[in-house]
């Protein structure tokens, strides 16, 4: 239907791509949820805002009030003293004063309760994404909650500090006027209303397309973060594989999508704002004209004209106030909903989940699958009894990682369970999961603050002894010592900039800490040279002697030194023992071992 008004919507829709986003979008009946909830939360707050709003209102129609006062009484031969000016003045004044007040007051609460409501906002977001399976989060895609935590928010924070304030404000503004022109000259209340069909018919031609188009804006920005980051982020295989052009190309194509629905948002709005304008000359020419007439035919007087033409002329800012606001709301919904669409995602609230009554992992006819229809673990069952050491070998691609994360209950299984003591870990919270097994991958991040601070994480009431003793604990109380403020050195951005290896040991400190009784370690040692990798493991097989641990190498002597070998190829456990049954089956094991050793 746009064609025909110069631009159509372009075709490519982010908002309805799959792969623009892996979190969902908030349905309309969750943003309204919320949004009740978010007032009631503030409902105080809102209604001393209405009442200094309307105070204030009420001041400035004096002056209207008082003006037409003074045209009735000179349009009737009244002289000056009759018309008591310097009453009037003293009493313009004081409205003056006591409107300029309350203005204040308005502007004051209003920046207070957006404040206040954005603050909530960040909190409960944060909340319920911590909240979330850890699953949810891993699949997430970098760009898509990039964009939620930093552009949505920005523009959320814009909506609340000003659009929701401005349009309560609006609204009380715009109805006390309508209440006061329809007491002082009901007929030009009637009048003022013949711009609403013109306003009402292009509003709602603007905002039948407008929530989906700026959807679809929001989605295609992030699909252009997720582009960018994941090229950064592989930067190094990129030029490796010479996918420079592609990736720029690619750039270029989700650029080229999202400045279409950033360039069609627009002319909405060139077609919204000059309709507002028409129907604001509308008002006030109805008033003066028919108003005119109505005083020719006696049916009202000049001093109500006066009160009401000025009335009317008032009623054209919370008009704009509201419909300029609304359409910022607008762009604040479709962040709105992308924010709240986590609550949509059920939390790991463990009802009805069994407490492990022991500390064996057990994984029974296993399969799972990131995507519908294509699993990547078939039939998985396999036993790990508790203080077992057990190794996953075999080529990339075979489904090792993935499994580990099904032990390590990152994951939930499609078909089979996954058991901790005989408690299924899909139905354990996450935090509970976390008590008892701690996953640790190629994957590490160390937290812009003091070093001290990043090995709280695990656990926060260590003291500085345990924290050296976790250091030493995985060969990093050497460099850590040297450094100039000991545990209270800056590490990460705009601090000390550790190497890949140190981080991988500070990770690695952590989970000393965290004292887990099962581990599953993802290559964790990936980014060590083999001296120190090995010299490393040997230092955290003291540390976690009595444990179970479940490890991920490429790196056989690893599984050398583990009680069992698995073997996974396809998805599928093809061996299973230790190292020298496994050598002398002759089997896939033995040829990845006689490789290994040349």
């Amino acid at each position: 239907m746009s064609r025909r008004f110069g631009i159509a919507p372009p075709s490519y829709d982010p908002a309805g791509s799959e792969s623009a986003t892996t979190l969902p979008v908030g349905a309309s009946a969750t943003v309204r949820a919320y949004v009740r909830r978010l007032v009631r939360r503030h409902r105080g707050a809102f209604a001393a805002l209405v009442t200094v709003n309307s105070l204030a209102v009420l001041a400035s129609m004096v002056g209207p009030y008082l003006l037409g006062r003074i045209v009735e009484g000179l349009s009737e031969g009244a002289d000056a003293g009759e018309l008591q000016l310097g009453r009037t003045i003293a009493l313009f004044a004081v409205a003056l004063a006591v409107q300029t007040y309350f203005i204040r007051q308005v502007r004051l609460r209003g920046a207070m309760l957006g404040e206040r409501m954005l603050a909530d906002l960040r909190e409960d977001f944060l909340v319920r994404s911590v909240g979330l399976p850890p699953g949810v989060l891993e699949r997430a895609g970098t760009g898509d909650l990039l964009s939620r935590i930093t552009t949505d928010i920005d523009r959320l924070a814009n909506a609340m500090r000003e659009a929701v304030p401005q349009l309560a404000i609006g609204v009380v503004w715009a109805g006390l006027l309508l209440g006061a022109l329809a007491v002082t000259a009901p007929p030009l209340a009637l009048v003022a209303l013949i711009a609403l069909p013109v306003l009402l018919t292009g509003c709602r031609w603007y905002y039948r397309r407008a929530p989906s188009a700026y959807r679809s804006e929001a989605a295609g920005y992030a699909a252009v973060a997720a582009a960018l980051a994941e090229t950064v982020d592989a930067g190094r295989t990129v030029e490796a594989h010479r996918l420079g052009e592609r990736r720029v190309r690619l750039s270029e194509r989700r650029i080229s999508e999202w400045t279409s629905w950033e360039r069609y948002t627009l002319w909405l709005r060139t077609v919204l704002f000059p309709t507002i304008n028409v129907s604001n000359a509308l008002i006030l020419s109805a008033v003066l004209i028919l108003g005119g007439v109505f005083v020719l035919h006696g049916w009202i007087g000049v001093g109500q004209l006066t009160t009401g033409a000025l009335l009317a002329q008032m009623l054209i800012d919370p008009v704009g106030l509201i419909l300029r606001w609304y359409d910022e709301l607008q762009v604040a919904q479709v962040s709105l909903a992308r924010l709240v669409g986590v609550r949509e995602i059920e939390p790991d609230s463990g009802d009805g989940a069994l407490a492990p009554s022991g500390r064996d992992v057990r994984a029974d006819e296993v399969r799972f699958g990131y995507h519908a229809g294509t699993d990547v673990l078939h039939g998985v069952t396999m036993n790990v009894p508790s203080g077992t050491r057990v190794a996953l070998v075999g080529p990339s691609g075979a489904g090792k990682s993935t499994l580990g994360r099904l032990l390590a209950g990152i994951y939930g299984p499609r078909t089979g369970e996954v058991t901790l003591g005989g408690a299924e870990l899909a139905r354990m919270p996450a935090e509970r999961i976390r008590q008892h097994v701690a996953l640790v991958n190629q994957e590490h991040h160390v937290f812009v603050g003091s070093l001290r601070d990043n090995l709280l994480l695990a656990r926060t009431d260590a003291g500085d002894p345990e924290l050296w003793a976790a250091l030493a604990a995985v060969d990093a109380d050497g460099w850590a010592g040297a450094l100039a403020d000991g545990l209270d050195s800056e590490v990460g951005s705009g601090g000390l900039v550790v190497t890949p290896a140190q981080a991988q040991q500070i990770a690695l400190a952590r989970l000393v800490l965290a004292d887990p009784h099962t581990l599953v370690l993802d290559e964790a040692t990936s980014l060590l040279d083999p001296r120190a990798a090995r010299h490393l493991e040997r230092s955290l097989a003291r540390v976690l002697e009595g444990r179970t641990v479940v490890a991920i190498a490429h790196r056989l002597h690893t599984a050398h030194d583990a009680d069992v070998i698995a073997v996974v190829e396809g998805g599928r456990i093809s061996e299973l023992g230790s190292h020298d049954a496994l050598v002398a089956a002759d089997g896939a094991y033995a040829a990845l071992w006689r490789s290994w050793h040349g």
